[in-house]
């Protein structure tokens, strides 16, 4: 039986602002734009503020050409970390 992490598993959100957008100096406004979205949605998604979809996963994944189910990856976890956190479930 595995223990859940002490520490929330990181927000797909901040993945993409530290590894893609800030590296290719894209702004969350030029982003949000390519993806079809408004600038706000993007920005809470960013901040952690807004959970992953699918939809918006495989819009990224068009873009940046990665795969949706490596950002669902990161929100499932996160999901489940949070879920183990309000059931009493933390180690």
């Amino acid at each position: 039986m595995r223990l859940p992490k002490s520490r929330a598993p990181v927000h797909p959100g901040e993945i993409l602002q530290e590894e893609f957008l800030d590296p290719l100096g894209i702004s969350q406004r030029e982003f949000a734009a390519q993806l079809g979205i408004s600038s706000q949605r993007l920005n809470e998604i960013i901040h952690g503020k807004r959970s992953m979809t699918a939809d918006t996963a495989v819009l990224i994944s068009q873009v940046l050409e990665t795969d949706p189910s490596w950002w669902m990856g990161f929100q499932v976890a996160l999901d489940v970390w949070e879920s183990q956190q309000r059931l009493g479930l933390h180690g």
